[in-house]
């Protein structure tokens, strides 16, 4: 694995961690709210990496990219379309395959509608929204999620970490490891709570988007998801009719790692159909 920095929109600079062939197909993987590059570990240590080039960059206000001030660099969907585009120039040979967890299948939204799919050649929406600010979008949140925003948000220390643990709990079905917990409470713990608070206070809706997408999409999520609901890919599915939709029963809002070894058959088996 490599590690790069890149400049997005308003030159903020990008983390950006890399692994496989130069020229094999790039697969984009987004993480989501709070959230790090370093969500997909268990898909960079596997042997997806000898087939595709998988891409993975630190959002920015996340991991170790920059983390600008102000609701702007939050808000702006061409800033967050700017950062993508960023990524995909300096990383992808060809047409990429994205993957877009939680919040990050409204960045790839974001994306989409700023800069289409000229460079994109599938979309996988993994336990993901695609809007924020509006009804459909508070009626997919969980309930345990929206109880906890407040205190995910505050800048008391020992409250905020308090609640990032919380966070970590309902993102999985079932308990996490000592390790695995510390380990994602570090990362998420790297984004600040004035990030986090931006991130929840936009507002943005991209069913137009949706409706018009020209590439093959693939929708997973867990059914045991209490972060986003399920029905929200009930809602990606009316909105994208030939969209191939795959239901983990039992699985939380982290399919790929709480499940990886199917996630990664499904995702090698979207990005060669793609």
């Amino acid at each position: 694995m490599d590690t790069h920095t890149v400049s997005g929109g308003d030159d903020t600079e990008l983390h950006v961690d890399v692994a496989g062939p130069d020229d094999a197909p790039p697969v984009v993987l987004v993480h989501g709210y709070s959230q790090s590059r370093l969500s997909w570990y268990k898909q960079f240590d596997s042997d997806l990496t000898e087939e595709f080039r998988l891409v993975a960059p630190d959002l920015r206000g996340h991991g170790d990219s920059e983390k600008p001030d102000g609701t702007d660099a939050y808000h702006d969907p061409t800033l967050w379309a700017a950062d993508v585009q960023a990524v995909v120039d300096e990383f992808a040979r060809d047409r990429a395959v994205f993957v877009g967890w939680s919040y990050g299948g409204l960045i790839l939204s974001d994306y989409l509608s700023v800069e289409g799919t000229d460079d994109v050649a599938g979309v996988n929406l993994v336990g993901a929204i695609s809007e924020k600010g509006t009804d459909t979008a508070a009626a997919v949140a969980g309930d345990a999620f929206a109880a906890m925003l407040s205190d995910l948000e505050t800048r008391d220390a020992e409250a905020s970490v308090a609640a990032l643990g919380d966070f970590l709990d309902i993102c999985v079905a079932g308990p996490l490891s000592a390790h695995d917990r510390y380990f994602m409470l570090g990362f998420n713990a790297a984004c600040p709570p004035r990030v986090r608070e931006a991130l929840q206070s936009r507002r943005a809706d991209h069913e137009d988007t949706l409706r018009t997408l020209d590439v093959p999409v693939l929708l997973t999520h867990g059914t045991a998801d209490r972060v986003v609901l399920p029905t929200a890919t009930e809602n990606h599915a009316a909105l994208v009719p030939d969209a191939e939709r795959s239901l983990y029963e039992g699985v939380g809002h982290s399919p790929f790692w709480e499940a990886p070894e199917r996630f990664n058959r499904e995702l090698r088996e979207f990005v060669v159909r793609c």
